[in-house]
This record gives C-alpha cells, structure tokens and sequence, in this order.
C-alpha cells in the first residue's frame, strides 16, 4: 500500500471546497457578483480533482520530480556531467575569439605574403622584400586589360572630385 492510500482524499477535497465555497460568498457579498463567482469556480477544482481521478495523477507527478530531484541534488555522477559541460561551454566560448583571431592573422600574413598579381615572391622565407612590396601598388595602379569600363568611369568621376 502507496502513501497516496493511506490519505482520505475525499474529506480533504470537500473540505477544501466547502472552505471555498464559504469564502467566495463573502467575496461575493463584498466584491460583486464577479468575484464571487471566479471564487466559487476556484474551490470546486479540488472536488472536481478528487471525482476525475486527477490527484493520483499529480501525486505521481510529484513523486517522480521529487526522486529526479533528489537523485540530481546528491549524485556525483551528475555534478561531474554538470561541470563537465560547463567546461565544454567554456571552452566553445573561448574558441570562437581565437578560431576569429587566427583566420585574421593567417588571411593578412597570406595577403603579405602575396604581390599585386596574386603570385607568391621569389624571395626566401615567403616575405616580401622593399622594392617589391613598393612595385605591387604601381602594378596595380597601372592597370591591366582586365580592368572593367563601368568601373573606370566610376574611378574616373571620383578621381575628378578629388576622391581616391
């Protein structure tokens, strides 16, 4: 036999709902007939539970986040798995800044590292020496026959207005 057998529900919902009810007259009374009424709706709901069936039903429900509760509150296993996945949380967070910082980096040393046609130097250790770093921006000034006309107007508008 449960602990939910062993409680008389029927005189607890109808003492509830004759408790309600009692209340809800006085409610009326001074309130309206409003109040009263949305008073009254409330105190049935615990003889309405008891005559459905319902109270076994949220019994059970209690019973059983009581037992994940407790099992959650005082298990190891679990507060392991917790800081675990605070550790893997910590760690996504951390690597999105970093994953960031290093695709910047390695797209600018790449970008250094390339001249003004797109093609790495010839100099030893990939760096790009003086003269050529000062030739890549004249190559590319100078123009090539690949240079769009539309855009060459729209260069040319802004040059004449004094825009670089």
């Amino acid at each position: 036999m449960s602990t939910y057998d062993k409680i008389a529900w029927l005189p607890i919902c109808a003492a509830l709902t004759g408790l309600g009810l009692v209340l809800s007259y006085l409610v009326l009374r001074r309130r309206g007939i409003g109040a009263g009424a949305r008073g009254a709706a409330w105190s049935l709901l615990p003889l309405a539970a008891y005559l459905t069936g319902s109270i076994e039903m949220f019994w059970k429900m209690g019973v059983a986040v009581g037992d994940f509760a407790a099992g959650f509150a005082f298990s190891v296993k679990v507060w392991s798995g917790i800081a675990v996945a605070g550790v893997a949380a910590a760690l996504f967070a951390v690597s999105g800044p970093l994953r960031r910082r290093a695709v910047r980096r390695g797209g600018r040393q790449a970008a250094a590292a390339r001249g003004a046609d797109g093609r790495l130097p010839a100099s030893p250790g990939g760096q790009l020496t003086r003269r050529q770093a000062a030739a890549a921006p004249a190559k590319a000034r100078k123009g090539s026959g690949a240079d769009d006309d539309d855009l060459a107007d729209v260069a040319d508008i802004l040059r004449r207005h004094g825009i670089t």
